[in-house]
């Protein structure tokens, strides 16, 4: 049954948010399902008089808006797409990166963007996608508006042993990304740590980026991982300067698991200073596991807005 498309009385929507998350507290409760039950009984609530001209006024260039990643609400995606949507254009973010549609076609997904004033310029692409679907990849990026398809992952067989499936990975992503390019848009790549692991006297990290084209394959750097993995991703921008378009914006508790940005160890001044060398052009909050999603994309909201003021 597709929640986000069928009438449910209020318990039922009661009961469907009970269900995402046990320990959200009262407050954080009411505020979500009855966001979630304006979006399921009455779709026009959804649009709550967004202008078009919002999408270019709420920030004075791309690399200053507040994008979320938005595998950080998947439980609640499942649940209901637009009401998702229509709580974090509520809490301020202006940007979407899509890991999935979940059932909705490219062009639902459009017009719920439109009628919350989002813009969803990046989505996560699973890497064998692109060699099964790749017409309909593109043509569901032309219709979101995406313009960076990602690859997020690598499985443990894609990654194999010693260097040499990455040489062989830069040679695929040239190839993904000049079918990209044809259509306008970028491909990149967001790593994790084990791209930072030395197989061979090498880097994969590194590896995808020398033997990748500049104009063809971007870069988006996970900051959590980077700086787990014990690099500084501020070294990275020396070294590889303009590659890095995207950024999940992330945190790193003291014992190494997820926080809320702003909330963690990681110097994110001395990286969003740094951002014009990195070629930034759009940041994505993001946190792979929390226990209390409304606060952590609210504190999201909060750091990252208060960073881009700042620099």
């Amino acid at each position: 049954m597709n929640l986000s498309k069928t009438h449910l009385s209020k318990p039922a929507v009661i009961n469907a948010a009970n269900d995402i998350d046990a320990a959200v507290s009262r407050r954080q409760f009411i505020k979500y399902s009855s966001g979630l039950l304006a979006a399921m009984s009455a779709p026009a609530v959804l649009a709550h008089n967004h202008k078009a001209g919002n999408r270019n006024t709420m920030t004075n260039h791309a690399s200053h808006a507040v994008g979320l990643q938005l595998y950080t609400l998947r439980d609640i995606m499942k649940v209901s797409v637009p009401a998702t949507l229509k709580l974090v254009a509520d809490v301020g973010y202006t940007e979407m990166e899509f890991a999935g549609y979940f059932s909705h076609s490219a062009k639902e997904i459009r017009h719920l963007l439109d009628e919350n004033g989002l813009t969803a310029p990046s989505a996560h692409i699973m890497l064998d996608e692109f060699g099964t679907n790749l017409t309909q990849v593109l043509d569901n990026a032309q219709t979101v508006g995406h313009k960076y398809l990602v690859v997020p992952w690598l499985s443990e067989a894609q990654r194999g042993t010693g260097i040499a499936p990455y040489q062989t990975l830069a040679d695929k992503l040239n190839k993904i990304g000049e079918a990209c390019s044809k259509e306008g848009i970028t491909l990149a790549y967001h790593n994790h740590d084990f791209e930072f692991e030395v197989r061979d006297g090498q880097t994969p990290l590194d590896v995808l980026i020398t033997q990748t084209d500049p104009s063809l394959v971007a870069m988006e750097l996970d900051l959590y991982w980077t700086v787990k993995a014990g690099k500084n991703p501020v070294d990275y921008f020396k070294q590889y300067p303009g590659r890095f378009k995207l950024w999940h914006v992330k945190d790193l508790a003291e014992d190494g698991s997820f926080a809320d940005v702003g909330k963690g160890t990681i110097n994110f001044k001395d990286i969003f200073a740094h951002g014009e060398l990195a070629g930034i052009e759009h940041k994505f909050v993001e946190r792979d596991h929390t226990t209390d999603r409304i606060a952590t994309i609210e504190q999201g909201y909060k750091a990252v807005s208060a960073l881009n003021r700042s620099i």
